[in-house]
């Protein structure tokens, strides 16, 4: 038996709305049906992919934009030790980590949270002078990315960058919640523009679910030092099993859960076009040129619509790291990171579709430490 990808290499004149992996599968009877393999795409695709590179023309001496390499059926396997080590007690049977109420009878109940306005000089009211973000990369401090998500619109708020004033694709609200379930939307960044084909043109996506050229998204990438750093059990969904997997780093006495976990942020409207593709999103932060190059670092906590203004998380304090610029970046670059997602030891499948957006943190929720003003 055999299996092979066709991955996308694209140049500055590529196809816009090209298929960016497509993996060839030859198999042979003597596969069980029931045998788990990574994602393929039919022999359609390939059919497509050969069409757009004009290989009819001279198979054998055309040079295209794509690359075959192998993809195998099944991979090596293990024990993955990270699976179930999301914390829920600080000691057994109290429910530590269970979403908590922000404030009670009319006094905050809660450390601070995320996401906040990053705009440059906002600070909020906690006070969390002796919590301290960390202010280097992650790499630096010993951190690694234990996961990548998405979040419909953005969490965190950037004027003139991502806010109240942001536009993308008409009924976006009903679209997210046509194809994804009830997902809240956040802010939008102000880049869409409707008579520019490359925000408009569909693109047709392979391996990420529910997405829309001309939107907006937020991307996390988790990072932990008790992450399986440099393993083939790195990368885990839920996120929290990555977070966590190693035990004895991560304490909350003495607290040092903001020195041992962060998560970097940046926020994207999608184009079709080449152009803005970028090989390995799944890795953590773009950090070049005037991608990554402004950064808001603060202490907060993990997000989601699970928690509100109202109803706060509890795996708090951490440190974030949010590029306060919006970026543009191809659908190609989502959904190549997407195909790489579901290579994982631990398939990352949970997390290939935008989850909702928790609403804008107040700042009476928020940390005053706000770094690089």
């Amino acid at each position: 038996m055999m299996m092979l990808m066709v991955a996308l290499t694209f140049s500055k004149s590529g196809h816009s709305g090209a298929l960016f992996a497509l993996p060839l599968m030859l198999v042979s009877s003597v596969l069980a049906a029931d045998t788990a393999a990574p994602a393929a795409s039919t022999c359609g695709s390939v059919k497509k992919m050969y069409k757009a590179a004009e290989c009819c023309k001279d198979a054998a001496a055309k040079v295209t934009n794509f690359q075959v390499v192998p993809t195998p059926p099944t991979m090596s396997t293990g024990d993955n030790y990270c699976a179930g080590k999301k914390p829920y007690d600080a000691e057994p049977g109290d429910g530590y980590f269970n979403n908590t109420a922000c404030l009670v009878d009319g006094v905050l109940d809660a450390l601070e949270q995320a996401g906040t306005n990053v705009t440059k000089g906002y600070t909020g009211d906690i006070n969390a002078t002796g919590r301290m973000p960390i202010t280097t990369p992650y790499w630096q401090a010993g951190l690694c990315p234990v996961n990548v998500h998405w979040h419909l619109g953005a969490e965190h708020l950037s004027v003139g960058e991502y806010d109240e004033e942001g536009v993308g694709p008409a009924a976006s609200l009903a679209h997210g919640r046509r194809l994804a379930g009830d997902v809240r939307p956040g802010f939008k960044c102000h880049k869409y523009d409707i008579y520019d084909a490359k925000f408009t043109k569909e693109y047709d996506w392979q391996f990420c679910k529910d997405m829309r050229v001309g939107e907006t998204y937020e991307v996390h990438w988790p990072h932990s030092a008790a992450g399986a750093c440099g393993t083939p059990y790195q990368y885990q969904t839920p996120f929290y099993d990555g977070v966590f997997c190693k035990d004895n780093i991560i304490s909350l006495d003495p607290l040092n859960t903001y020195m041992k976990i962060g998560v970097q942020s940046q926020v994207f409207t999608i184009v079709n076009d080449e152009e803005f593709y970028y090989p390995d999103l799944m890795r953590g932060m773009i950090v070049d040129g005037s991608y990554g190059s402004d950064v808001a670092k603060y202490t907060g906590s993990t997000t989601g619509t699970s928690r509100s203004g109202e109803v706060c998380s509890r795996y708090t304090p951490i440190t974030w790291q949010v590029d306060r610029k919006c970026q543009l970046i191809s659908a190609s670059t989502f959904d190549k990171m997407c195909a790489d997602m579901k290579t994982q030891r631990d398939d990352l499948s949970g997390d290939l579709h935008a989850h909702g957006s928790r609403e804008l943190v107040g700042s009476h929720l928020a940390a005053n430490n706000h770094q690089r003003l």
